[in-house]
């Protein structure tokens, strides 16, 4: 499973919708293989992040935007949203397991 983030550029005279969470949810389906979905607001941006299942990196980013793509078409509170980047968040060295730091 890998997490991808998606962010969607809003218009600035735009409110964000109240309630773009459960509408992005409701439209999700099986196939989508997204088994958890986070929403991060913050104007004039949007980010989601999808938790997809996939067996390698570009295969959940390419499949992640092409859910994204669907979603903008699929979901009336995200009719003025324009994808502007997938992919995976970078993690800080900090945070990283130290097997990874040697």
């Amino acid at each position: 499973m890998y997490l991808v983030h998606a962010r969607l550029a809003m218009p600035a005279d735009a409110d964000m919708p109240p309630d773009v969470r459960e509408a992005v949810r409701r439209a999700l389906r099986p196939e989508d293989r997204v088994e958890h979905l986070a929403v991060h607001p913050r104007a004039p941006w949007l980010t989601l992040g999808f938790f997809v299942l996939a067996d390698a990196l570009g295969e959940a980013e390419a499949h992640a935007e092409r859910v994204c793509r669907r979603l903008l078409s699929a979901v009336p509170q995200l009719g003025a949203a324009r994808l502007v980047g997938v992919g995976v968040p970078l993690i800080s060295e900090a945070f990283a397991p130290s097997s990874l730091r040697d």
